[in-house]
């Protein structure tokens, strides 16, 4: 069976992903930080007829990302499709106090982990002459929002990459995209917010995988 790796799995977005590759006959593998919080996301997909493990790594941590992935890879054989998609935490920073130390969290999270975890997946991929990349980020990353600098420029570099793998490995068998959220992911919101609940977003992953075009996608109101 394909193996889908999502790096960042939580109970949403990431849940609705899985359910979705796992539906079309993905094992899945689910990395994060927290064991108990991926163990029931394990349990819950196991109900639903799914093969998943959780892989407990911190995204931040190189080392430790690029672990999770080679057990998964040892664990199902290799990765078909990888869906980047980590939490660095947003806190409130206005472009005038971005700092060296305010920003590192942010690029080690979303692209420092974003580079180490196709480095540790793009070899078997090119090997195999097909895969999938997808990279999710906030709308800020296209349109940066003045209360989110140091999140916006790691986005922003993301962003840039993945439309970078984009153009150089098509060729290769490899298709890349960047994912970009711009609203409230859930069922509901403040009145006057847009949103959209993760089961129909996650569907446009899986469209952008069988479609294997677009460089980008937007999500927005």
């Amino acid at each position: 069976m394909p193996t889908i790796a999502i790096v960042g799995a939580g109970p949403g977005l990431g849940l609705s992903i899985a359910k979705v590759f796992g539906g079309h006959g993905f094992d899945v593998a689910l990395i994060s930080r927290n064991k108990a919080k991926l163990d029931a996301l394990v349990a819950e997909l196991a109900e639903a007829g799914i093969t998943a493990e959780g892989f407990p790594a911190d995204v931040a941590d190189s080392a430790q990302l690029t672990s999770a992935l080679e057990g998964t890879i040892a664990r199902f054989g290799r990765i078909d499709v990888l869906e980047f998609s980590p939490h660095a935490g947003l806190t409130m920073t206005s472009p005038k106090d971005v700092t060296v130390d305010n920003l590192r969290p942010q690029i080690d999270s979303l692209l420092y982990g974003a580079v180490a975890a196709v480095q540790a997946v793009l070899p078997g991929m090119l090997e195999a002459g097909a895969g999938t990349l997808l990279f999710t980020t906030g709308g800020g990353a296209i349109n940066p929002y003045p209360m989110l600098a140091d999140a916006n420029i790691a986005q922003a570099g993301q962003r840039n990459w993945a439309v970078n793998l984009h153009n150089s490995l098509a060729d290769e068998g490899i298709y890349a995209a960047n994912v970009a959220i711009n609203l409230m992911i859930g069922t509901q919101a403040p009145e006057g917010v847009p949103f959209r609940a993760p089961d129909e977003i996650a569907l446009d992953y899986w469209n952008l995988h069988t479609t294997r075009e677009q460089a980008e996608h937007f999500v927005g109101a």
